[in-house]
């Protein structure tokens, strides 16, 4: 099986399917613009959403740098297959298709051949809400067919009985957000759901960048100012990195003092990947090392 197309890191914006949805998510510009057809859709209008749903990714233009996707429902419920095989049908390509409730890499795989992923480049990505997905990290993250994961926080406490705060969470985050990069995967952060609280998204959305995660959820788009400002270096993070980084260039990729601390090898890897979130290109020197 061929290696499967990642999924993008950054902003992930969900949103219901309705009209002029899709189309406001993209004005917003996230990197991701997932139709849901899980959570935001009563069993009474999951077929019409559907329709709906595979139409706009159809009949979307392309929009910049932003990737059209979709959240089916639950491969084992019979509207979550009834997605797969509409998605297939009206033969998408390169789309985000988001599995809920991925508790094993064999879902996944089931996944990909009802989609033919090898030939559709679709990006299957799994959302880990449950805490038997929490056991079974490894196994998930190591299927073939995975572009991506996405933490959903709001199932996850449901099914554990935890509150949605930050200490109750921390160890299912970070165990996503460790995972994935061990297994070389974009790792999304759960959406903040209370908009009327934009401190609570900013303080949100700075512990899943301090964590590892490569990106978040949101629910809404006036939630993306905040997020992206949560994952951009500020400007004293580029100006100790460059330090870092022109230090271990001048000391020919000797262990040398930069800014108050000793830097070796694995600070300067460091250094070099938040010059590259900011968009500070630099070349690495024959001693430091690549980006």
């Amino acid at each position: 099986m061929t290696t499967p197309r990642r999924a993008p890191g950054g902003i992930w914006l969900i949103t219901p399917p309705s009209d002029g949805r899709l189309e406001a998510a993209l004005r917003a510009e996230p990197d991701v613009a997932l139709l849901d057809l899980e959570d935001s859709i009563p069993l009474s209008g999951k077929d019409s959403a559907r329709t709906a749903a595979v139409a706009h990714l159809g009949a979307a233009p392309v929009h910049g740098a932003t990737v059209l996707g979709l959240r089916v429902n639950a491969p084992g419920t019979v509207h979550g297959l009834k997605d797969l095989v509409s998605v297939a049908d009206a033969g998408l390509r390169d789309v985000v298709v988001l599995v809920p409730k991925v508790e094993s890499a064999h879902e996944l795989e089931l996944v990909a051949q009802v989609l033919q992923e090898p030939v559709t480049g679709v990006r299957i990505c799994a959302l880990i809400e449950t805490p038997r997905a929490l056991l079974r990290l490894d196994n998930i993250f190591a299927s073939p067919v995975l572009g991506g994961v996405v933490f959903g926080a709001a199932d996850y406490s449901a099914a554990t009985g935890c509150r949605r705060t930050s200490s109750a969470l921390w160890w299912a985050r970070s165990s996503i957000a460790a995972a994935a990069a061990a297994h070389n995967i974009p790792s999304i952060d759960s959406p903040y759901f209370d908009l009327a609280h934009p401190e609570g998204l900013r303080r949100d959305a700075l512990e899943a960048r301090e964590m590892g995660f490569t990106g978040k959820g949101a629910v809404h788009p006036d939630q993306l100012p905040d997020i992206r400002v949560a994952f951009c270096p500020t400007e004293e993070e580029v100006a100790q990195a460059q330090a870092i980084v022109s230090a271990a260039d001048r000391s020919g990729g000797q262990m040398v003092r930069a800014g108050g601390q000793m830097v070796g090898p694995p600070l300067v890897a460091a250094a070099r990947s938040v010059l590259g979130q900011a968009g500070v290109l630099t070349e690495p020197s024959a001693h430091g090392g690549s980006q």
